[in-house]
């Protein structure tokens, strides 16, 4: 099993790119939302094929066409959620100067629950500020480095990941011990029993 705190240590060094465009109390903005989304590229990762194949073979019935009903790819994937994009955190990797259309493409591939949490997290203008300050390959290429894989750490674990995440990103903010609370966002993550 992976330790929360090596893994929290390796994400921290990775909000270390983001200085200059962010100051420290804003790395919260990329590094959260980053670290959801690899977790959830790790949970997806051993049905990802299979969910691809039932969507291909169901997507142009007209009956799905426009609408294509959510639970169907879930139990695929044997999730609360699912990702129908071609692309994984791997993938990403393989397109430099397009890498803000690709994520946000991957993004858009998740069941409707999850996506809804990233535009509550509004990400897709990180995504863009990351861009124009040309760090976002080498955030994402940072974040495949992590691995954060259910077999590797379990649920306790992710929790106690994000709780030290928090902590650090309201220490960095020089809040106070009462003013630390976990996101909405984060608290929906938990529905989802990956964190």
């Amino acid at each position: 099993m992976a330790d929360h705190h090596q893994l929290s240590n390796f994400i921290w060094q990775i909000a270390d790119l983001l200085r200059g465009p962010y100051r420290p109390p804003q790395y919260e903005r990329v590094m959260l939302p980053m670290t959801v989304l690899r977790r959830f590229d790790c949970v997806l990762a051993s049905t990802k094929s299979q969910v691809l194949a039932e969507y291909d073979k169901r997507k142009d019935i007209p009956a799905f066409k426009d609408n294509f009903p959510d639970q169907i790819l879930d139990n695929v994937a044997g999730q609360r959620f699912h990702n129908r994009s071609k692309l994984d955190f791997q993938q990403l990797k393989g397109d430099p100067d397009n890498i803000d259309e690709h994520l946000i493409s991957y993004i858009k591939g998740f069941s409707k629950n999850v996506y809804n949490i990233f535009e509550r997290f509004e990400f897709t203008a990180e995504i863009e500020k990351m861009r124009e300050a040309n760090i976002l390959y080498l955030v994402v290429s940072k974040f495949c480095d992590v691995n954060l894989h259910p077999d590797d750490l379990d649920n306790i674990g992710m929790g106690l990941l994000f709780e030290d995440l928090i902590r650090r990103f309201n220490e960095a903010a020089n809040e106070t011990a009462g003013d630390h609370f976990t996101p909405r966002e984060v608290v929906k993550l938990s529905e989802l029993n990956v964190i």
